[in-house]
């Protein structure tokens, strides 16, 4: 985690806070519209992008493992993980702080 205190910390912390509303968009939309010099907002929202591409996937799998039972016990895990972790994001962020998720590989 790196420090970036000439960033916009308020559009940072919604590149996470977002994903809670629209998923992987609504990190996109942020790291689309954010300005090219801003690198806190870019970092974080694509930070966030990444690891909400993650979490689409552990929801994908976790549907297709419903069929045995195990998917009825992971989807609510990863809707816990999702939220603590994207609430602990938002607040790194806000303090302008550029946040990593941990475990999550750089995709964007």
């Amino acid at each position: 985690m790196s420090t970036h205190a000439d960033g916009d910390t308020t559009m940072a912390a919604l590149a996470h806070v977002s994903a809670l509303i629209a998923a992987f968009l609504g990190p996109l939309l942020i790291l689309v519209l954010a300005d090219d010099t801003d690198t806190l907002v870019k970092e974080n929202a694509k930070n966030a992008l990444n690891f909400q591409i993650i979490v689409f996937i552990a929801v994908i799998i976790s549907f297709a493992l419903t069929v045995v039972l195990i998917g009825l016990l992971l989807l609510p895990v990863v809707a816990l993980v999702d939220v603590v972790l994207v609430v602990l994001a938002t607040v790194k962020a806000n303090n302008g702080e550029v946040y990593s998720y941990p475990l999550t590989p750089s995709i964007v």
